[in-house]
């Protein structure tokens, strides 16, 4: 564990131990009024962590999911609520209930965590609210982070749903109930959404068919959902294997097959030839305004769509131009095009199988670890395993990803490699992917956050997508100071990541704001990377179906790029690297503004 000092009671203790001193009655009338003021204070301080913590316990009940995740089991049993106008309106009372205490607070009175704490959770209210001014219930689920993947995830025993006793394998069925109920909510908004013209495009809703389709089998030990049963651990007694086996078989064929077939249909006869036919939120009812709050929202700052189209049109040429630079350092003949194909097609710089794939991103990770502590003090205890994507979700699933340990650190991290398509995975990408994904990206950045001893749970096991993913762009840029990035191909390797990130700039306000098609997005990729098509398309199609979230990579890496820029200007000398990096990470996630003013309170308490 990080042990996390309050700054409130360190500056208490630093005045009682220097009045202790005093023994005059004015001073002693000194030493009282403080010690009132510092008992107000820690009052103050008591009653925001009582309120944060009710709230994350509240709060459990609109995402049963979330509970599994961090390691509340008695959620296990439990799908999300039915998506519906009461619902909708629940949650709405229950926002401003907790907005309405927060004002009875007062923050005058709070410093250091709690203080964070307040400035944090008065914004995320305040944008929940706002939140409510779109119909997002209107597409409940997308190709990328449909909640029906992630059920599928849970039930195939691969991921934090617990499979160990017949009672968590009990526990399961209710949660399968309740997800069949679920479903057929979805099903019911996206029929309203059908009528209000708020749709997927047509290409994500053909994507998420086969993705139903999948399930619905005719033999049950075919099912993902048999995994589990197959893999029982000896400990479950004869009897009660039998009964698990009888149940799932049920549960399978009688409830979950007839399910999927069912959305499967609805998808297929009536969602698809109702679907839009125009990729882009501005296409929606007031969605230039819809995706103007996706921008604020992911990002945290305060840019609009034509200025960072603009910034990623600046970084992609930039980009382009250092890529030219490795070509003539490797003795290419011919044009960055013709590089960009060679890249693409030679086998050289692909593995043949998935496990060597699997196999060398392992062998990266040692390497790495040795290195890490040339630019970091602090490391999270939890480590993390690396593993292929399961293969019902591979065609569709992103090239890499990561999953944060359990929080009791029974379960490591995950750094998952895509193994479906080996011509999307070439050999260059090895290292900096894998400091994106894991360390000292984002393994470090929510492994240690979950790690912060004394953090409300709200911040433990929330985030902001500009900041994880900013940081886990920005551990890239780091490469060369840790001692990587020494072969060019490797370098080229992380220009290719960056350039990614600097197209989805151009490439999300294109489609959102600006008209852009889907082929537009495909050619201009393929013009400016050296990407595998089908990994274009695949991203392509993942920047329309989740407007705003791409935009955050990049942006977050140059706000954390400017703070330590703007640090090392203001320290000189006293700059520090590692301390500068644990005052990113001890604190976890911020939002961008509170995250400036936090380091510009470190930068004057280091002067």
């Amino acid at each position: 564990m990080i042990k996390q000092t309050s700054l409130a009671l360190a500056v208490g203790f630093a005045l009682t131990g220097c009045m202790d001193t005093q023994t005059n009655t004015n001073n002693t009338e000194v030493t009282t009024k403080a010690a009132v003021e510092q008992s107000a204070q820690l009052s103050e301080n008591q009653k925001l962590n009582q309120l944060v913590e009710n709230y994350f316990d509240e709060a459990l009940a609109f995402s049963p999911v979330s509970g599994t995740y961090v390691g509340e089991s008695q959620y296990n049993n439990q799908w999300s609520p039915v998506i519906s106008a009461e619902n909708r309106a629940k949650a709405t009372a229950f926002t401003k209930k907790y907005q309405a205490s927060l004002a009875k607070i007062d923050s005058a009175k709070l410093t250091g965590q709690d203080l964070l704490s307040y400035q944090i959770f008065k914004r995320d209210l305040a944008l929940s609210l706002e939140s409510e001014k779109f119909p997002g219930y209107l597409i409940p689920i997308d190709q990328m982070a449909g909640q029906h993947n992630t059920f599928a995830s849970l039930g195939s025993g691969k991921s934090a749903q617990p499979f160990t006793t017949k009672a968590e394998f009990d526990a399961f069925i209710g949660r399968a109930n309740g997800f069949v109920t679920w479903l057929e909510s979805v099903e019911a908004n996206m029929r309203e959404g059908m009528k209000q013209n708020v749709t997927l495009p047509k290409v994500l809703a053909k994507k998420l068919l086969p993705q139903f389709q999948a399930h619905v089998v005719t033999d049950h030990t075919q099912s993902v959902f048999w995994m589990p049963v197959a893999e029982m651990p000896e400990s479950i007694s004869a009897e009660d294997k039998a009964q698990i086996e009888k149940d799932y078989q049920a549960l399978i064929l009688k409830t979950l097959v007839p399910a999927y077939a069912k959305m499967a249909a609805f998808i297929e006869q009536e969602y698809i030839p109702a679907a839009n036919d125009k990729v882009g939120y501005s296409n929606l009812p007031n969605g230039k305004a819809w995706y103007e709050f996706l921008i604020k929202q992911h990002t945290t700052l305060d840019l609009n769509a034509d200025e960072i189209h603009e910034i990623g049109l600046s970084e992609v040429e930039r980009i382009l131009n250092e890529m030219k630079g490795v070509k003539e350092a490797v003795g290419f003949e011919g044009d960055l095009a013709a590089f960009f194909v060679h890249l693409r097609d030679s086998d050289e710089f692909y593995y043949d199988k998935p496990e060597d794939l699997v196999k060398a991103y392992e062998d990266v990770k040692v390497k790495i670890d040795a290195k890490l502590p040339k630019l970091f003090d602090i490391a999270p205890k939890a480590d993390y395993v690396v593993k292929p994507v399961e293969a019902f979700r591979a065609a569709s699933a992103a090239g890499a990803s990561y999953q944060a340990p359990a929080p009791d650190g029974s379960r490591p991290g995950v750094f998952y490699i895509n193994t479906h398509n080996l011509k999307a995975q070439p050999k260059f990408l090895l290292e900096t992917l894998s400091i994106h994904e894991a360390a000292p990206g984002h393994h470090f950045q929510i492994a240690l956050q979950q790690e912060v001893e004394g953090l409300p749970r709200f911040r433990k096991f929330g985030g902001y997508t500009v900041f994880a993913e900013g940081w886990a762009l920005y551990a890239e840029s780091l490469g060369k100071e840790l001692g990587l990035f020494t072969d060019p191909y490797m370098w080229y390797g992380r220009l290719v990541d960056e350039q990614l990130r600097a197209m989805r700039l151009v490439l999300d306000t294109g489609f959102h704001a600006k008209g852009w098609t889907r082929e537009q997005g495909i050619e201009y990729m393929k013009a400016n990377s050296s990407m595998a098509e089908s990994d274009i398309i695949s991203e392509v199609e993942r920047y329309i179906g989740w407007p705003g979230q791409a935009l955050s990579y990049k942006l977050g890496e140059f706000k954390i790029r400017e703070l330590r820029e703007k640090a090392k200007a203001a320290l000189g000398d006293k700059f520090d690297i590692k301390a500068f990096h644990t005052q990113i990470l001890i604190d976890g996630a911020l939002p961008m503004p509170i995250l400036e003013a936090k380091l510009d309170s470190w930068i004057e308490s280091v002067k």
